[in-house]
């Protein structure tokens, strides 16, 4: 019997080039695990606004296939399935995420069935693309990694609609996570020197580019995330009582809120904490990176502590390795697996400090992928030579010092949207994000 190459081979069938194959593979994971999120959830909570912070699940659904339609199909040359209405009525800019269920959305069948049109359409306008392409949406594929990471990223959104849900209780099936004994608390030396920042890679969004050079003086930086029991203790200590600990705008604001700890948090009348996770009320597991909290707070307790927050320039040394040695993901180049970190989605929460010993970088820095993401002091811009691309509204338009910047990736984030370069963003009030933090400071 032929091999599948033989048989390619012997047809004149051309090898699949790599990121095609990669592309095929990232965009059936997306959608699988979309499909697994959202199946058996009624009508009404996929139609529901949950939160003024999130739009209707629904919503989400029809956008991602409506720029997976923009993007793999009109942009590439493919026939339209809609016209520019329908591209307004799912336009993130136009329409802020609070008045989302005013609008005349597809309801749910027809969106999952407009989701599934557009993939079908795209995998097989795929086919007939040229491998070797040297035009910028397709050069290493971009495009179909950016359609992959976008909807991704939108799941990770999703999961934080399920939590944010009360009107229906969501309770998904979940992987288990590691319970291993805890490791040393400690903090890493990072010696200073020069770290590449940024990526050149096929996939890398604008924002990672240009890979540059900047030199970054010698810190410490925690060897794993603050955890809950950490944070416990800053709370216990009447740390959201205390002005000195926080920014004055922080404190004006927690004060206005009445925020006295984490988002999901509730204290018991034993001096214990539960907490709201998907649909369970559960003790704080005091050695999981602590999550649901915002720049604010994080900026708080690492003043507390007599710390500081890690400029996203440190976060990547440390990410990178103070060897010099260019590495996509803190353990270098192989692509994340189930012994580097918690990604993907199916624990559906982080896993205990120390879970990961093959994620460890260079210098012994622990969950730097994975887990929660981790607020750094760094407010979101365009590296020097930034070229907004292949529009605007993805980065340039965030710009500036409302945004702070988050490293890493959380639970909830798949591996094809995360890696040492990779930036996230958002206000500093922002609770509901699966994140967390962990403190840095100076070495002289």
């Amino acid at each position: 019997m032929l091999s599948t190459l033989e048989t390619r081979r012997n047809t004149g069938q051309q090898e699949p080039r790599p990121w095609k194959a990669r592309a095929t593979a990232e965009l059936a994971s997306a959608r699988s695990r979309m499909l697994r999120m959202l199946e058996g959830l009624p009508e009404d909570a996929l139609t529901r606004q949950h939160s003024p912070l999130m739009s209707p699940i629904i919503w989400d659904v029809a956008h991602v296939a409506n720029q997976e339609e923009q993007w793999l199909l009109r942009a590439l040359g493919a026939p339209a399935l809609t016209d520019s209405s329908f591209d307004a009525l799912y336009d993130a800019f136009r329409h802020p995420r609070a008045s989302r269920s005013q609008l005349p959305l597809l309801p749910p069948a027809r969106a999952f069935a407009y989701a599934a049109r557009v993939r079908e359409a795209s995998l097989e306008w795929m086919r007939h693309l040229p491998e070797d392409s040297d035009a910028p949406l397709l050069r290493g594929g971009f495009v179909f990694g950016m359609v992959a990471q976008h909807e991704q990223q939108h799941l990770e959104t999703l999961a934080a609609t399920l939590q944010l849900m009360t009107s229906h209780v969501y309770r998904p099936a979940t992987l288990p996570r590691p319970r291993t004994a805890l490791t040393a608390r400690h903090e890493v030396f990072i010696p200073g020197g020069p770290v590449r920042l940024g990526s050149d890679t096929p996939w890398a969004y604008d924002n990672e580019r240009p890979a540059h050079t900047v030199d970054v003086p010698p810190f410490f930086l925690d060897a794993h995330p603050v955890t809950h029991g950490d944070f416990a203790v800053f709370v216990e200590s009447g740390g959201y009582d205390d002005a000195r600990w926080w920014d004055p705008r922080g404190f004006e604001w927690i004060q206005a809120q009445g925020i006295q700890h984490p988002l999901f948090w509730e204290p018991q009348e034993n001096g214990t904490w539960l907490r709201r996770r998907f649909g369970w009320w559960e003790p704080i597991p005091r050695d999981e990176p602590v999550q649901h909290v915002c720049w604010y707070e994080a900026e708080a307790y690492a003043r507390w502590a007599g710390k500081r927050l890690p400029t996203e320039a440190e976060w990547e040394k440390a990410a990178a390795g103070s060897d010099g040695q260019p590495r996509v993901y803190p353990w270098g180049d192989a692509a994340p697996g189930a012994g580097h970190a918690n990604l993907g989605g199916d624990t559906w929460g982080p896993s205990p400090i120390g879970s990961y010993p093959a994620g460890q970088s260079a210098d012994g820095v622990w969950g730097l992928l994975g887990d929660v993401w981790e607020w750094t002091s760094s407010t979101f811009d365009g590296y020097a030579g930034f070229r907004s691309f292949p529009y605007r509204e993805y980065s340039e338009v965030f710009f500036g010092t409302e945004y702070r910047v988050l490293r890493g990736g959380a639970w909830a984030s798949a591996p094809v949207a995360v890696r040492n370069s990779f930036r996230n963003w958002d206000y500093p009030i922002r609770r509901q994000l699966f994140a967390g933090f962990r403190c840095a400071r100076d070495a002289r």
